[in-house]
């Protein structure tokens, strides 16, 4: 792959890698100005609110890389037991069903974000903020999930082994098996 488009594929994952540890940031700060709080006696209206909705930025806008570097949840037990030409046939089928299941998820929850912005639905917390904001990490970071998907399926078809295989054997070789739990 050109070094332009590798460079700006990984800095897209890398960019969503850190909006989720802003998200998590975020939640921290959140709940220590709870905390805070509690103790002067005053309530932080919509904390457990803007808490979910960090959370679920964290989660979606961490899968890409998350992806890439092999620390999803991954069924490798019968493709590691495979040899390498049958293997590869089943690493590009679960990739397909990968693209299709992420493909799937941005659909449906960018077809929640337009209707929770259609129908102008607001939280029902003490903050009224317009739920298509924080519904928008949803779709945003399945897509970049779809992307790094489609880019490992794009790997795999030029015959070179994908990235989060690579990085899990790193890992193994270094005694780190804790991806692999």
């Amino acid at each position: 792959m050109p070094g332009v488009i590798r460079r700006g594929l990984d800095a897209l994952y890398g960019a969503g890698a850190a909006i989720a540890a802003l998200a998590l940031l975020g939640i921290f700060l959140v709940m220590m100005g709870q905390v805070g709080l509690r103790f002067l006696g005053v309530q932080f209206p919509g904390a457990d609110d803007i808490s979910a909705y960090l959370c679920v930025a964290t989660t979606f806008f961490a899968l890409a890389l998350t992806f890439k570097r092999g620390e999803l949840i991954r069924v490798g037990l019968l493709l590691e037991r495979l040899s390498p030409g049958p293997r590869r046939v089943m690493e590009i089928v679960a990739l397909i069903l990968a693209a299709i299941g992420s493909a799937y998820a941005v659909w449906w929850t960018a077809d929640d974000v337009i209707f929770s912005w259609q129908i102008e639905d607001l939280a029902q917390g003490p903050l009224p903020i317009p739920l298509w904001i924080p519904k928008l990490a949803m779709p945003v970071g399945a897509g970049i999930l779809l992307i790094a998907v489609l880019d490992e399926l794009a790997t795999v078809l030029r015959g070179e082994r994908p990235s989060y295989v690579i990085a899990a054997e790193e890992r193994a070789a270094r005694g780190n098996f804790t991806a692999e739990v």
